[in-house]
């Protein structure tokens, strides 16, 4: 999509680029472009199986910590 905006007649330098922005926006050319390069690529059922399964032993091994009390954990922080 080719936005064009032309100069009129005794038109400032200001009021066509306050042109061209708002036609950018209304076009929606910048919401497209954020989409594509912020996309994420989905994982495969593979990697979310094994991410998944890491993330849970992790969190037994850190309840394991905390229950035998190498790992203390704090409840309420306290301003010095």
């Amino acid at each position: 999509m080719v936005l064009e905006v032309k100069r009129r007649q005794k038109e400032s330098v200001q009021s066509l680029i306050r042109r061209f922005t708002q036609r950018v926006r209304r076009s929606g050319v910048l919401i497209q472009a954020r989409k594509v390069r912020f996309k994420e690529e989905s994982k495969s059922k593979q990697a979310k199986k094994k991410a998944a399964l890491k993330k849970a032993e992790l969190r037994k091994k850190y309840e394991k910590l905390k229950k035998t009390g190498e790992i203390y954990e704090s409840k309420k922080r306290t301003p010095r």
